[in-house]
This record gives structure tokens, sequence and C-alpha cells, in this order.
């Protein structure tokens, strides 16, 4: 059998990152706060409430609407494939 060797002082930090994680997240939930995690004084993710989400992707979702139904409408019907490729450059 095997067994494996706990570190005290990383179990404890495991469990108090947990607990201020469900802080966190109780904090989304109940009161609707947006939350920023930074790292190293810069903003690198956000914990954001279901809802909000879901109105983003929403608007996500329409502005890509958007945008298509403009490309539709101003394409004369036809693109070869070589013209979109000739049309995106360098990229």
């Amino acid at each position: 059998m095997y067994k494996i060797a706990q570190n005290p002082r990383l179990k404890s930090m495991a469990d108090a990152i947990s607990a201020n994680f469900q802080d966190l997240i109780d904090r989304v939930e109940q009161k609707g706060e947006r939350i920023i995690i930074e790292r190293q004084g810069k903003a690198v993710v956000a914990i954001i409430g279901l809802e909000d989400l879901k109105r983003l992707e929403a608007l996500e979702d329409a502005i890509d609407s958007q945008v298509l139904h403009q490309a539709i409408s101003e394409n004369n019907g036809f693109t070869t494939l070589d013209a979109v490729i000739a049309s995106r450059g360098d990229e």
C-alpha cells in the first residue's frame, strides 16, 4: 500500500483558499457582486454570476448576428476562397 505524505502547511493553505473561494462565490451569487482577481497588480480573472454570463453571451450572439447580416448585405452573392484569402492580407 502507498501512504501519501501530507504537508500540514499546504493543507492549511488549501483550506484557507477553499474557505475564501466559497465566500467569493456567495458574494457573487447572493449579492450580485463582480469580483476581479489580480496577479501582480494586473486584473487577470473575473468571477461573475450566471445571469451576468448569460447576458454577456446573448450580447455577443447579437453582435455576431449583426456582423453576419451586414456581411451578407454587402456581399454580391459570390466570393471565392482566393478573394477571401487576399482580403485578409498577411494575417
